[in-house]
């Protein structure tokens, strides 16, 4: 996970929008913001990003 993608995480996070775990809301948060880099990390890193989520750990 590089920096623009912890970044737009902590973006949406910080809507208060959506539970964090909702990893279908979050994409169509990603989308509708923009944020290209969150929506490609999401496709193949969902147990990467949930452990961020649990843990802040950015393996």
């Amino acid at each position: 996970m590089d920096k623009k993608i912890k970044e737009q995480i902590l973006a949406i996070r910080d809507t208060g929008e959506t539970n964090m775990f909702d990893v279908r809301k979050v994409q169509e948060i990603a989308l509708r913001e923009g944020y290209d880099e969150l929506l490609d990390y999401l496709a193949d890193n969902t147990s990467a990003y949930s452990r961020f989520i649990l843990t802040g750990e950015e393996n």
